[in-house]
Protein backbone atom coordinates (compact mmCIF):
# COMPACT_ATOMS: atom_id res chain seq x y z
CA UNK A 1 0.00 0.00 0.00
CA UNK A 2 3.01 2.52 0.96
CA UNK A 3 5.49 0.93 -1.74
CA UNK A 4 4.92 1.76 -5.58
CA UNK A 5 4.86 0.21 -8.51
CA UNK A 6 8.73 0.15 -9.56
CA UNK A 7 9.07 1.00 -13.81
CA UNK A 8 11.19 -0.20 -16.40
CA UNK A 9 13.37 2.82 -17.43
CA UNK A 10 12.88 4.09 -20.78
CA UNK A 11 14.77 2.64 -23.71
CA UNK A 12 17.85 5.24 -25.08
CA UNK A 13 17.07 8.09 -26.99
CA UNK A 14 17.53 7.21 -30.59
CA UNK A 15 19.85 10.12 -32.94
CA UNK A 16 16.87 11.48 -34.24
CA UNK A 17 15.57 12.56 -30.94
CA UNK A 18 19.13 14.21 -29.98
CA UNK A 19 19.01 15.93 -33.19
CA UNK A 20 15.83 17.31 -33.00
CA UNK A 21 16.60 18.61 -29.46
CA UNK A 22 19.35 20.64 -31.23
CA UNK A 23 17.31 21.60 -34.18
CA UNK A 24 16.05 24.77 -32.29
CA UNK A 25 19.19 25.70 -31.43
CA UNK A 26 20.38 25.49 -35.01
CA UNK A 27 17.84 27.56 -36.39
CA UNK A 28 18.58 30.44 -33.87
CA UNK A 29 22.21 29.96 -34.46
CA UNK A 30 21.33 30.50 -38.52
CA UNK A 31 18.61 33.37 -37.89
CA UNK A 32 21.49 35.08 -36.01
CA UNK A 33 24.22 34.61 -38.35
CA UNK A 34 21.84 36.02 -41.37
CA UNK A 35 20.29 38.96 -39.76
CA UNK A 36 23.23 40.58 -37.33
CA UNK A 37 26.73 39.12 -37.70
CA UNK A 38 26.50 38.82 -41.96
CA UNK A 39 25.11 42.32 -42.21
CA UNK A 40 27.37 43.64 -40.15
CA UNK A 41 30.58 41.90 -41.23
CA UNK A 42 29.54 43.75 -44.94
CA UNK A 43 29.30 47.04 -43.13
CA UNK A 44 32.71 46.82 -41.52
CA UNK A 45 34.28 45.53 -45.18
CA UNK A 46 32.80 48.64 -46.57
CA UNK A 47 33.87 50.83 -44.04
CA UNK A 48 37.53 49.83 -44.35
CA UNK A 49 37.39 50.04 -48.09
CA UNK A 50 35.66 53.46 -47.61
CA UNK A 51 38.80 54.65 -45.62
CA UNK A 52 41.24 52.75 -47.55
CA UNK A 53 39.75 55.14 -51.09
CA UNK A 54 40.08 58.34 -48.76
CA UNK A 55 41.75 61.01 -51.01
CA UNK A 56 42.71 64.94 -51.05
CA UNK A 57 39.37 66.28 -52.47
CA UNK A 58 36.43 64.52 -50.37
CA UNK A 59 34.26 65.86 -48.06
CA UNK A 60 33.32 63.59 -44.95
CA UNK A 61 31.86 63.77 -41.88
CA UNK A 62 33.52 62.12 -38.44
CA UNK A 63 32.30 60.13 -35.92
CA UNK A 64 32.25 63.25 -33.51
CA UNK A 65 29.80 65.13 -35.84
CA UNK A 66 32.58 67.41 -38.17
CA UNK A 67 31.89 68.08 -41.26
CA UNK A 68 34.60 68.61 -43.65
CA UNK A 69 37.07 68.62 -46.26
CA UNK A 70 40.00 66.22 -46.74
CA UNK A 71 42.82 68.34 -47.35
CA UNK A 72 46.01 65.87 -46.53
CA UNK A 73 45.84 61.90 -45.97
CA UNK A 74 48.77 60.42 -44.06
CA UNK A 75 48.61 56.66 -42.54
CA UNK A 76 46.62 57.11 -39.84
CA UNK A 77 45.74 60.77 -39.67
CA UNK A 78 43.31 62.98 -42.19
CA UNK A 79 43.14 66.65 -42.02
CA UNK A 80 40.01 67.57 -42.63
CA UNK A 81 39.35 71.79 -43.12
CA UNK A 82 36.11 72.10 -41.60
CA UNK A 83 36.16 76.12 -42.19
CA UNK A 84 38.22 78.54 -44.36
CA UNK A 85 41.27 78.64 -43.11
CA UNK A 86 40.97 76.06 -39.98
CA UNK A 87 42.49 72.56 -40.48
CA UNK A 88 41.79 69.78 -38.01
CA UNK A 89 43.36 66.30 -37.70
CA UNK A 90 41.56 63.28 -36.97
CA UNK A 91 42.02 59.71 -37.19
CA UNK A 92 41.17 57.77 -40.56
CA UNK A 93 39.11 55.16 -38.54
CA UNK A 94 36.93 58.52 -37.19
CA UNK A 95 35.52 59.52 -40.48
CA UNK A 96 32.20 57.68 -40.73
CA UNK A 97 30.57 58.91 -43.98
CA UNK A 98 31.78 60.03 -47.12
CA UNK A 99 29.60 62.95 -48.83
CA UNK A 100 28.78 63.81 -52.35
CA UNK A 101 30.91 66.45 -53.65
CA UNK A 102 29.17 70.23 -52.95
CA UNK A 103 27.67 69.00 -49.59
CA UNK A 104 29.17 71.22 -47.53
CA UNK A 105 28.27 74.44 -50.07
CA UNK A 106 24.79 73.42 -49.95
CA UNK A 107 24.92 73.16 -45.98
Amino acid sequence: MFITNAFAATAAASPTDTLMSFLPLIVIFVLFWFMIIRPQMKRSKDQIKMIAALQKGDEVITSGGQVGRVVKVDEQFVSLEIAEGVVTNVQKSSVQTMLPKGTIKAI
